[in-house]
């Protein structure tokens, strides 16, 4: 991790959450924003749509946070697939 500290921050549950680290055995934590007032303070909290029906919803980005608390880098379209390749690029 070069020193970082990795966090998921979802709107769902600490329930849900640590269902979803279980199953994945995720090597890092995730906090639970029920609220939605972190995604809000980042701005990735919006209008997603699916299958032709609008929802608010998560807009799934990336901040990398530096030890000071500023932010070095923000990739909002994330490959869920390829991510690590994202961050290291």
């Amino acid at each position: 991790s070069q020193g970082y500290e990795i966090l998921g921050v979802s709107p769902d549950s600490v329930k849900k959450h640590v269902k979803f680290q279980d199953k994945y055995s995720l090597p890092f934590s995730l906090l639970a924003d029920e609220d939605h007032k972190v995604a809000e303070s980042y701005g990735v909290w919006g209008e997603k749509k699916f299958m032709g029906r609008a929802y608010m919803g998560i807009l799934r980005t990336t901040f990398v946070i530096d030890g000071d608390g500023k932010i070095e880098r923000i990739i909002s379209k994330v490959d869920t697939e390829n991510h690590a390749e994202q961050l290291l690029g």
